[in-house]
């Protein structure tokens, strides 16, 4: 697999203020350093993991880490999946899960009634590669 494209800081945060202007909430960085790690994790993951990981287990670790570590005062939850879904797009991937079927699995992500390895595994099933 050659390198994949990354999200950058830049694209995370345009994303996020998007998200709160169409949605509403308090835009903003609560986090620096939360948004550097949860950026940084996939890198790490895809550099250092034997064997290499898929581009699916790479945007369950963009969307994990934002879910998770809260970079942001609000919007976190719809950051972490659509980070995770522009991942996928730019890397030759397209998502085919309804809203309704994203949110009931990224709010069990987020109530830890769901782990990594099984939104992996629903990303799998749920996202087809572009022709």
């Amino acid at each position: 697999m050659s390198e994949p494209n990354w999200v950058s800081r830049e694209e995370c945060l345009a994303t996020h203020s998007l998200l709160i202007s169409m949605f509403g909430g308090a835009d903003g960085l609560r986090d620096e350093s939360a948004l550097e790690t949860s950026l940084d994790r996939p890198m790490q993951h895809y550099s250092y993991s034997e064997p290499t990981p898929s581009i699916i287990e790479l945007a369950t670790v963009y969307c994990s880490g934002i879910v998770k570590s809260h970079p942001f005062f609000d919007g976190n939850k719809r950051t972490g999946f659509l980070i995770a879904g522009l991942f996928l797009e730019t890397n030759g991937y397209k998502l085919t899960a309804t809203e309704e079927e994203a949110a009931v699995h990224i709010l069990a992500l987020a109530n830890s009634r769901l782990s990594d390895a099984e939104l992996a595994a629903w990303l799998e099933v749920n996202c087809r590669k572009k022709t």
